[in-house]
């Protein structure tokens, strides 16, 4: 694979509960943000080209991956995007169910992206519900490979990633991420197997962790919004 061309600017959203959880220990994944961090979560889209989850985040918390209703819509125009952004959903193993709602709603292309581990036969029922399937990588998805071909063939310029938490691993693992949305949620979950915001393999030493610079802070009601370079 031939690495040529720009990058999009790579932001990544994710609300988590004050101990760092985003979901419950029997991963029941489900909201427990505010009415105002779901405003902030269209926001976010509003200004991206695409939006890109896991298979199982976007399968259980949000059916459609879409612009959020007609008033985001018109703010995506305002924006000079297009009314729709693009949908990616993210496999390495290509164990995307094609029966999930998500392909059943039609109004905007939708990218699987998974590696050379996904066997043949699931590539074959993911072709024909999704309007791309890219391969790359052997174990693990080659995420930049994956930016550099959406930049190239689909205009993305700004692309929103939304967890979970493996996802977030890889892209912070391969350097790409530029910018980080956190919304703390005053809640406790607990658990030492409920998943965070950044799971996966992770940095085995503490000279390899991916560092920020924090933005801005706000503070919306009982909520905290941070941003981080």
């Amino acid at each position: 694979m031939t690495r040529t061309g720009p990058l999009p600017f790579v932001f990544v959203n994710m609300a988590m509960t004050a101990d760092g959880k985003i979901s419950t220990a029997n991963r029941a994944l489900s909201s427990f943000g505010s009415k105002r961090d779901l405003e902030h979560l269209y926001e976010l889209r509003a200004t991206a080209d695409a939006v890109m989850a896991g298979a199982r985040t976007a399968e259980v918390i949000d059916l459609k991956m879409g612009p959020g209703g007609k008033r985001f819509e018109a703010l995506r125009l305002r924006n000079g995007l297009n009314r729709f952004n693009l949908r990616i959903v993210v496999s390495g193993s290509g164990s995307v169910d094609p029966n999930a709602t998500i392909f059943q709603h039609r109004f905007s292309p939708i990218i699987v992206v998974t590696s050379s581990r996904a066997p043949a036969t699931r590539l074959a029922s993911l072709r024909k519900v999704a309007d791309e399937v890219v391969v790359a990588g052997s174990q693990e998805v080659d995420f930049e490979f994956v930016f550099r071909h959406l930049r190239r063939q689909w205009n993305v310029r700004r692309l929103l990633s939304e967890g979970g938490g493996e996802l977030n691993d890889a892209i912070f693992r391969a350097g790409l991420v530029d910018e980080l949305h956190l919304t703390i949620c005053p809640k406790i979950f607990g658990g030492r197997t409920a998943p965070t915001i950044v799971d996966g393999r992770g940095f085995r030493f503490l000279r390899e962790a991916a560092m920020m610079k924090l933005k801005s802070m706000r503070r919306v009601g009982p909520e905290v919004f941070l941003v981080y370079a």
